[in-house]
């Protein structure tokens, strides 16, 4: 029962990071804050595909999709930290 609540506590966390991140890219047109905003949109799916591994379908091995999901989400924002200059 802890673990099912500290997983959707840390899926909750990463979607308001991403909320709160794009309201602000919205406001300021800064583009780090898009890329941050996307990496931690890519965090959030991440997060809830744990949630789906470890709660829901516990007898499938879900381990290579969460890992593709947080390397794409960090090469958004690497993508974003290294090439794109504003």
């Amino acid at each position: 029962m802890m673990a099912a609540i500290i997983y959707g506590l840390c899926a909750l966390t990463a979607a308001g990071c991403t909320c709160l991140l794009l309201l602000a890219y919205r406001r300021g047109k800064y583009r780090l804050l898009l890329w941050s905003g996307l990496c931690f949109a890519g965090l959030t799916l991440n997060n809830l595909l744990l949630v789906i591994d470890k709660l829901f379908v516990p007898e499938v091995d879900w381990l290579a999709l969460r890992t593709f999901s947080a390397l794409l989400a960090m090469g958004v924002l690497l993508y974003g930290l290294i090439w794109d200059s504003e």
